[in-house]
């Protein structure tokens, strides 16, 4: 009992003593705090007592692409616990492939009646895509928040790390090192945030050459394809659109017998869980995970409490982290 009420208190920020008021339906706790602790019993996996079994905690659907790339994890981490400290339940909705796909997660979340839906990352990145199962969220008047650069018009909040300066650090950085041949391993050619990173390297270039553009589903193979087609070439400093794409392109230059950084730089993108173990450690743009996700959880709030949000996009800085995988240029 004294284990629960540690981390029930820890989860929500509230003293065990507040925790204990609420399990035992005593007075002076703000329904607020009351509805918070209700959620991190349900979170952390707590029957709770018996007496409020009868009341269903406020759902939220947390939607997420995958759990291989360590930066949905962070997302997820942040974004629930952020909810639970509202007293909202997050119900995590991770997509697999030849699995349960998007627009039924969403036809799911709509039976289970929840409260709003938080997308960080998904097809609304994606121009080609299929995008009703977006429309019937907003017929039904649901609130959502989007994490990360979505196709025009969905008209939902939005919460996204600014690509275009990303691009920037990225890009400077290199050239400050003497790299003049330099490419990008993106995301498909409909992705969002890649074609925003594509239109910064344009614009800081001058000149960049499609054939020192890279495409690649994001994953170590698809960056390692992408990356080698690069390296042969000649680019010898590469720009990747997400952190396992940049481990890919690692790889591919270590399989063709090449030094990172003596030959070759990467410089990745999110600096996700144990960039900074890797070998050599990546170099990478950071997204300000924590700032962004809390965010995305206020707008979400503010709907749920029947407040409108404006269907704009808050742009958060990221942060270059120079490591170990960048370094001067070759000279010829």
């Amino acid at each position: 009992m004294a284990r629960r009420l540690a981390e029930v208190a820890k989860k929500v920020g509230v003293s065990e003593a507040t925790v204990s008021r609420v399990l035992n339906g005593r007075p002076g706790v703000s329904e607020a705090t009351r509805q918070a602790v209700l959620s991190a019993l349900d979170v952390l996996g707590y029957e709770r007592p018996t007496q409020l079994r009868g009341e269903r905690a406020r759902l939220v659907g947390l939607v997420l692409p995958e759990l291989q790339n360590p930066i949905f994890p962070a997302f997820a981490e942040v974004i629930g616990g952020a909810l639970a400290q509202l007293g909202l339940t997050p119900v995590l909705c991770t997509q697999t492939k030849g699995g349960v796909s998007e627009a039924d997660y969403v036809e799911l979340l709509l039976q289970q009646q929840v409260s709003g839906v938080v997308f960080a990352g998904g097809l609304y990145a994606q121009a080609d895509a299929p995008h009703d199962h977006y429309r019937l969220l907003a017929d039904r008047n649901i609130p959502v928040v989007l994490v990360n650069a979505a196709i025009e018009h969905l008209g939902f909040p939005a919460v996204s790390c600014d690509d275009t300066v990303a691009v920037e650090q990225a890009w400077r950085h290199l050239a400050s090192l003497g790299h003049e041949r330099i490419g990008m391993v993106l995301g498909p050619g409909d992705h969002v945030p890649s074609a925003r990173k594509l239109a910064a390297a344009r614009a800081i270039a001058g000149d960049l050459p499609d054939e020192f553009v890279g495409r690649a589903m994001f994953s170590i193979e698809g960056g390692h394809a992408a990356a080698a087609r690069l390296i042969d070439r000649g680019v010898t400093g590469i720009i990747c659109a997400s952190d396992p794409l940049a481990l890919g392109a690692v790889r591919a230059a270590r399989r063709k017998g090449l030094d990172v950084p003596g030959q070759i730089s990467v410089v990745g993108y999110d600096d996700s869980a144990f960039m900074n173990c890797t070998e050599p450690p990546l170099t990478t743009v950071r997204q300000p995970i924590e700032a962004m996700g809390r965010a995305a959880v206020e707008l979400l709030n503010a709907q749920v409490g029947g407040t409108a949000v404006p269907g704009d996009e808050l742009l958060f800085e990221p942060e270059l982290v120079v490591r170990g995988s960048t370094g001067q240029a070759p000279r010829d």
